[in-house]
């Protein structure tokens, strides 16, 4: 960046260049690495495992599809095909959720907690080789600290819910869940 077009904008001297080509690989190798080993241990993507954490995070494991778009921070159309992938397997399933407003909710099958449960042992294992065993406590909090900074800033809507997954939509979730629970039988509700 030694040449500079504008003297009026504001540009980043060497040393923080250094950091953000540093934060730039970061943000393309990780995730990378993180889906390759689930691809190869667990047979899905990073981004379906994060759908599958995200809707075990919720009420009877259910979320209508347009927050849980916005919790994965993903188009609709690209969430329904990842949605769709993971019905396919038998570990989530799609609604109609009339307590949620005439949603689509999708909802977490036994064999997707089932999957999930395979599944995390060994992306835990990476998250900690790469990530948290790699930093130790302090760099990893920073690390934590400077991300949802950072996330505050390009997402706030997504900031909110990091703290607590749990408070996106949590009326309707539930609603949506119970609503599911009466038209159940019996025997599956597990009375």
């Amino acid at each position: 960046m030694s040449q500079r077009v504008d003297d009026a904008t504001p540009w980043l001297p060497d040393a923080q260049v250094e950091d953000w080509k540093a934060v730039v690989a970061l943000l393309t190798t990780l995730p990378a690495a993180l889906d390759a080993q689930l691809k190869r241990d667990a047979g899905m993507n990073l981004y379906e495992y994060n759908v599958l954490v995200a809707l075990s995070e919720r009420p009877h494991g259910e979320i209508p599809m347009s927050d849980l778009a916005r919790l994965t921070q993903s188009s609709p159309s690209r969430l329904s095909h990842a949605v769709a992938r993971l019905e396919q397997a038998g570990w989530v399933t799609r609604g109609s959720c009339v307590a949620a407003g005439k949603r689509t909710s999708a909802r977490l099958t036994e064999g997707g907690e089932d999957q999930l449960r395979r599944a995390a042992p060994g992306h835990v294992r990476e998250v900690r080789r790469l990530v948290v065993d790699a930093l130790g406590p302090d760099r990893m909090a920073a690390l934590g600290d400077a991300a949802l900074t950072v996330v505050r800033h390009a997402a706030p809507d997504v900031a909110e819910l990091l703290p607590a997954c749990t408070a996106v939509d949590t009326t309707a979730s539930a609603a949506c869940a119970a609503a599911a629970d009466l038209d159940a039988p019996t025997a599956a509700r597990g009375t």
